[in-house]
């Protein structure tokens, strides 16, 4: 990610209530209890691969585990329903319902996306949205679908250093994302965070 956009760092560390494009920085000590997102992304032979993980730092609160796998098991429900000729509103419907019946929100301002020769492509994969609106996903499209979820409201606001978001609640944040290959018979995961 370094440069991408002007992104000042390789990778992206967000801690508990940033949800996404944390910047790393030799200030940012992490302690027991905090939830660490990793998202790392890698140009290979011209195309873009993309991948986020959630994880503890030593023992968290159960609360914390729960939102994590909450958003593991999200995307892991998406990536079965993607299919040909499934629509990305239902990709969205589908992460939407499973993440409230959990507790939780999702993520609106940010979303998935197309991948390829650039880092974000069309489609937009929302995590959020309604049974057959939106883009349809066709055979050999790559996407990254990506739930980003948090543990109070879904607004979030951008810090002033113009990169990292947060929760406006500062309630903590979960994300987790793979690029998959859409296929007729059964999607295949191109990374694996």
């Amino acid at each position: 990610f370094k440069n991408y956009k002007g992104y000042p760092a390789n990778i992206c560390i967000s801690v508990n209530e940033e949800v996404v494009h944390g910047i790393p920085r030799k200030d940012k000590v992490l302690k027991e209890g905090d939830i660490v997102s990793l998202d790392v992304g890698v140009i290979y032979e011209g195309f873009y691969g993309d991948c986020a993980d959630t994880v503890g730092v030593g023992k968290i609160d159960k609360k914390h585990e729960i939102l994590i796998n909450t958003a593991r098991e999200a995307f892991e429900i998406a990536f079965k329903k993607a299919l040909p000729g499934v629509k990305t509103g239902d990709i969205g419907f589908i992460i939407q319902k499973y993440v409230e019946k959990k507790g939780f929100s999702v993520v609106k301002q940010f979303a998935g996306h197309g991948i390829g020769r650039s880092l974000h492509e069309s489609p937009e994969v929302p995590n959020f949205g309604r049974p057959g609106e939106g883009e349809i996903l066709k055979e050999n499209m790559v996407i990254a679908i990506e739930p980003m979820i948090n543990e109070g409201t879904s607004d979030v606001e951008i810090c002033e250093d113009g990169w990292t978001v947060i929760t406006r609640d500062r309630k903590y944040s979960a994300h987790y994302e793979n690029c998959i290959l859409v296929k007729k018979n059964g999607s295949e995961i191109l990374t694996e965070c």
